[in-house]
């Protein structure tokens, strides 16, 4: 099961812990978050222990009216064997029976400075990256023109050098040669470089290129949706390439489809120009313009002229 520490947690969204920093190595195992309100009321049938436990606002003045008596009890109910961490929002002070109880268990609580939706928003976005299901492609991701570009093709066709290429022309380079996808939402999908490649880019006759130390910070990038595919493939003669942009095919990646347009790679060919020009035009048809469809209507127009004479 995948898990990510508290440690972690802390170190990417902006929380302090205030009791218990020496138990942050305790694994978060689910994005899902839990405000518990209905388990400050006595009612823990359906407890989600293995959550994150956010108060906000709401909880601690709940927890404030409750009889001084039943506190200690509520909260060392509260308190689980599998619960990771506490999160208390808008810098509020935990109640002290919370923090005798999570001293008892080991579990650390947490201080946020933001409105609880806001921390919940955090958080969750963080630990769904994080924790999502991951596919691994051969392939290069790069960012040219704002849109996330995943070249792919047979090992050997050129998608390590036209990447090089297109970065030494401003563009920015997520993953070479490996790229992990994860599922963000059922209409996005997230590409990065696996830790052991970040920033890398192997040359057949060179060997490996580290991009940051060559090109500068401002050619990396550490992750990016995936926009558009275009899947390099050696030119024959034999084969029919779109010559109208008119059809445009889709790939299904981790329950996500994504366009994709097959490029023939031959002699001659500047590999890198057409990339940037198919992300233009993709970006256009985004926005609203069909240059092929203007074509279409061109023709027609045309066609329909020459029958009136």
């Amino acid at each position: 099961m995948k898990s990510v520490t508290v440690r972690e947690l802390i170190k990417n969204i902006h929380l302090k812990p205030i009791y218990g920093e020496e138990y942050l190595d305790r694994p978060i195992v689910t994005s899902e978050i839990s405000r518990p309100g209905l388990e400050l009321a006595g009612f823990l049938n359906f407890y989600p222990a293995e959550r994150i436990q956010l108060l906000g606002r709401t909880e601690t003045s709940f927890v404030a009216s409750m009889d001084e008596g039943i506190r200690l009890e509520v909260m060392e109910r509260l308190c689980k064997p599998e619960t990771p961490c506490f999160i208390i929002s808008r810098k509020l002070e935990p109640p002290k029976e919370l923090v005798e109880a999570a001293e008892k268990a080991q579990i650390p609580i947490l201080e946020a400075t933001s409105k609880t939706t806001q921390v919940s928003s955090s958080v969750t976005n963080f630990l769904e990256g994080r924790l999502a299901e991951r596919s691994s492609v051969h392939g290069v991701l790069l960012d040219v023109f704002g849109i996330g570009l995943l070249i792919t093709g047979e090992s050997g066709v050129g998608k390590s050098e036209t990447a090089l290429e297109l970065v030494q022309k401003g563009h920015r380079l997520v993953a070479d040669d490996r790229v992990e996808l994860y599922q963000y939402d059922e209409l996005t999908l997230i590409g990065e470089a696996p830790e052991i490649l970040n920033n890398l880019i192997e040359i057949r006759g060179v060997g490996i290129v580290d991009v940051m130390t060559l090109f500068g910070a401002g050619a990396i990038l550490d992750q990016k949706q995936v926009d558009l595919v275009v899947h390099l493939e050696n030119w024959t003669p034999d084969k029919r390439y779109d010559r109208l942009g008119g059809y445009m095919e889709n790939v299904e990646l981790l329950g996500v489809e994504v366009p994709k347009i097959r490029i023939p790679v031959k002699t001659g060919r500047n590999v890198s120009i057409i990339l940037e020009v198919a992300c233009m035009n993709f970006r256009a048809k985004k926005m609203g313009f069909d240059a092929t469809e203007s074509f279409t209507n061109r023709l027609t127009q045309l066609i329909a002229e020459n029958k009136e004479v």
